[in-house]
């Protein structure tokens, strides 16, 4: 898939995998293994961004993947995104999809939304969300693909 399609069609929450179609070097490559990961990766979709325009240059619209954090002892110290253009020579896969009944925590409502955690059930969203304490977090359930095509990517309101 084209990143225009990821873009359109991926919802929030779902495994995107990334490629440049080349092979993966040997593991003893250190170097030339991290340079192949940047363009080979997977990611989890947090965040689509719409093009705009600051004077007179325009930034195309694009999406943000959370490839992982860094951390010990529970505490994260590091988080690790990467954002890419619609218009993006690298080929996408989507992996998984969230399933109906998941719960997606957002930062808020609205277009502008970043996903937060994606919970199994409403309970497990509600206790994340207890031990994380974000003031404008908004619960938004999974439901089924056909259903959120006609509610606008399933946001509640």
């Amino acid at each position: 898939m084209s990143a225009q399609s990821i873009y359109d069609q991926a919802p929030i929450g779902a495994l995107i995998r990334y490629s440049d179609g080349t092979p993966r070097p040997p593991q003893r490559f250190k170097n030339k293994l991290a340079a192949w990961e940047n363009n080979n990766n997977v990611g989890r979709l947090v965040r689509k961004g719409e093009s705009h325009t600051i004077g007179n240059h325009t930034t195309p619209a694009s999406f943000t993947l959370h490839q992982g954090d860094f951390g010990s002892a529970g505490v994260v110290v590091l988080k690790i995104f990467k954002t890419f253009s619609v218009g993006s020579p690298l080929a996408f896969t989507i992996v998984e999809r969230p399933t109906p009944g998941m719960v997606r925590v957002l930062d808020r409502t609205g277009g502008h939304a970043e996903l937060l955690h994606l919970a199994a059930d409403r309970p497990a969203a509600q206790a994340w969300l207890a031990s994380h304490r974000y003031s404008n977090a908004v619960l938004d359930e999974v439901i089924d693909d056909d259903t959120a095509a006609d509610s606008d990517e399933g946001r509640a309101a």
